[in-house]
């Protein structure tokens, strides 16, 4: 009968991960991963991460795995053993920042066949990466607020990007105050860093707003060596628009 309820989840194994709730995109973790034994003994196949966030599509929030990772572990638990992994999780240069309503979590699993997978989630906190950080830096130096974050489909945009985080920055002084709504940038991730998507929302009438009018777009480069300039870039950028 413990056989039975075990492969229901019921007394089954458990798992608990331990890591810093605080990361950078971009780095490497070391994670502990606690295993506990339930009523019977049980055959674990592996252990299996997934980082993960949720992203807007026109009809629903769905959830997007950002990288998974199997450990390729397999071995055996008893009852109320206790057992401990350490393992290496790399969180990708272009996992979304955690500001806005944009989340970000780590699910845990153990592998068992004929059986419910025992399950552990961590929300994390994920922090900019340099070249994001050295992007929002840019963007404060121009007077700029961040007004929200958030991920969004992208399908029918790139092909390679099921979304992608879109920022949303308002002016509250400095050169454009008061001459632009608000101004929308997505870093599309790149092979060596990201290409910025820019849309320029200008100040206009109803008539501007309805056809579209007021918003312009631009495109700029984000590489390793180009952030000394970004500010002025972004600058131009934007007054070209104005």
């Amino acid at each position: 009968m413990k056989g039975v309820l075990s492969s229901l989840g019921i007394g089954a194994a458990t798992v608990d991960t331990v890591l810093p709730t605080t990361l950078t995109a971009g780095e490497s973790v070391d994670a502990r991963v606690d295993i506990t034994g339930g009523n019977d003994t049980q055959e674990i196949d592996d252990i299996y991460f997934a980082l993960a966030t949720r992203y807007e599509t026109d009809e629903s929030t769905r959830t997007a795995k950002i990288e998974t990772i199997r450990v390729g572990d397999s071995f055996t638990i008893d009852p109320d053993e206790e057992r401990t992994r350490t393992v290496s999780i790399d969180v990708p240069v272009h996992t979304p920042v955690t500001m806005g309503t944009t989340s970000v979590w780590l699910d845990t699993g153990l592998d068992i066949d004929w059986a419910v997978d025992p399950d552990d989630r961590d929300a994390l906190e994920i922090e900019p990466d340099p070249l994001r950080r050295a992007l929002f830096d840019a963007v404060d130096s121009l007077g700029f607020v961040l007004r929200t974050a958030q991920c969004e489909a992208t399908e029918s945009l790139f092909a390679d990007h099921r979304f992608v985080q879109e920022f949303e920055f308002v002016p509250r002084s400095g050169p454009f105050a008061g001459d632009l709504d608000e101004l929308e940038i997505v870093p599309l991730p790149a092979d060596d860093g990201f290409e910025l998507l820019l849309e320029v929302d200008r100040r206009g009438g109803l008539l501007a707003e309805q056809f579209d009018a007021d918003e312009r777009h631009e495109r700029l480069s984000l590489r390793a060596g180009t952030e000394a300039d970004l500010a002025e870039r972004l600058r131009v950028a934007i007054e070209r628009n104005c």
